[in-house]
Parts: structure tokens; sequence; C-alpha cells
């Protein structure tokens, strides 16, 4: 799971969203929580939206709907889900990984096997030297803390990594509700490595932490070579999501 589907704009039309020819119009002046039995659910003017599954947004914490209503209360004239992650985020969770919870689980635990932690450059030194000092302590304290024991190599011929450290990575994202497992399914993929996923997730690192971790290679070229334009852009969307995931995290308590 690379991506988080984006908010389908007819899903909450039963419930009286009025939308122009392409675009939801906003029609809500408020956006508001409330707790209620199993959590706490997002209002619009006292009423709940709907999930593409036409679900309401119930979230297990306060902070963590907050987020969701946020991104509602910022809205303009017109809807607009590109400007609101937590609230695919969270239809995600509400829609999809409550019903794939395993395969979810499965893929996240297959990016140990090519952990982006434990393929180190072969040269220049600089480099080397850069990720032998960034990446070490983190696949250490992977071992230490989850007891998931992993070999890094040097190049890109792949290493096989233990079994039984795939097996305790699936265990522990099973063990996470269907919220943090979908923010953990975004988070590996976006880091190209489980070990920063869970250590975001259990928030041993910053999103921004990890994400500057994961993109030791890129940085050290930019240095040598400059930053493009467009690789700059696309590098800080990806910035956002993670500091989005951080959020995430700390709202699940």
């Amino acid at each position: 799971m690379s991506h988080i589907p984006p908010l389908d704009p007819n899903v909450a039309a039963r419930k009286g969203f009025r939308e122009s020819e392409e675009r939801l119009k906003r029609f809500w002046t408020e956006a508001s929580v409330a707790e209620e039995p199993g959590g706490w659910v997002v209002l619009l003017d006292g009423r709940a939206p709907k999930t593409p599954a036409h679900d309401r947004f119930v979230l297990p914490t306060e902070a963590a709907a907050r987020i969701v209503a946020d991104e509602w209360a910022a809205q303009g004239e017109f809807l607009d889900p590109g400007s609101m992650p937590a609230t695919r985020l969270a239809a995600t969770a509400i829609d999809r990984v409550s019903q794939t919870r395993e395969p979810v689980a499965d893929e996240i635990a297959a990016y140990v096997g090519s952990d982006l932690l434990c393929y180190l450059a072969e040269h220049p030194t600089s480099l080397v030297t850069e990720q032998d000092h960034h990446w070490t302590p983190w696949r250490d304290w992977a071992g230490r803390e989850m007891g998931i024991a992993v070999t890094a190599t040097r190049g890109i011929v792949h290493c096989a990594q233990p079994p039984e450290s795939l097996a305790r990575v699936r265990e522990l994202a099973l063990a996470l509700d269907d919220f943090a497992l979908t923010g953990l399914a975004m988070a590996t993929p976006l880091l190209g490595s489980a070990i920063l996923g869970l250590a975001v997730q259990r928030r041993a690192l910053s999103g921004t932490q990890a994400f500057d971790l994961s993109r030791l290679d890129e940085a050290f070229q930019e240095r040598q070579w400059g930053i493009d334009a467009d690789n700059a852009e696309r590098t800080a969307a990806r910035r956002a999501e993670a500091e989005l995931l951080d959020r995430w995290f700390r709202a699940l308590g």
C-alpha cells in the first residue's frame, strides 16, 4: 500500500452534500468532533460526513479526530481532496485496512527483506561513512528494541534477511489498531524501510528525522550536483507526508 487513495467527492451525497458539476461545494459552516461509544466522530454542522464506503469518520482518539476535522474546517468554497491527507488516511483505515489487515501486514513485513537501511553504498567514501554513521544505530535499535535482526550489505545485490525478522515485523504490524496500521502501511514505502516506519510509529524518530535518514543518498547527490526544481517539489511533498504521519501517530497516542 504505497499510496492512500483520494477521497471520492461523491461519497456523502446521500447525507446532503451539494455538488457542482465536477467539484463538491462546501455546505457546512463548522467542523467539530464529539465523543461517542467506540471513539470520536467528526461532525459537520452536527452531521457526520461519510467515507467512500459510506461509513462514518469515527476515530479512536480526540486528537486524531481533530486532525481530520481541521482539514474539513480549512476547506474553501469547494472541497479539495488533495489538501485532506488525514481524511484520506482515516477513510483508508475505516474502509480498507479494517478488511485487509493481514495482507497489509504482509506487505509491510516484505519491506524488511529489502530494507533501505540494509543496503549501503560501495563508494564514495564520504557517503559510505555517512550511511554507516546514521543507519547502523537504527539497525541496532531494531534488533535491541523489537527483536528484528537484519544484516547489512554494500551494493545492490540482494541480501536475504532472517525469516524470523519478517515474521516479527508482521506480528508487530498486526498488533496495531486499524489507524496505526494504516499509518505504518503509508510510512514504510514512503521511507523505503519498515524499520524507519516503525521508529516513527513508536515515536523513536520524528517523521522529519526518519525522512532525512531515508534520503541520505539523494541529499548527498544534491550536495554534489545541485538541486533540481522538480525534484525539490517532490521532496517537499514527501516530507509533508512524513510530517503528517508523525502527527498522526502522536495523535493516536
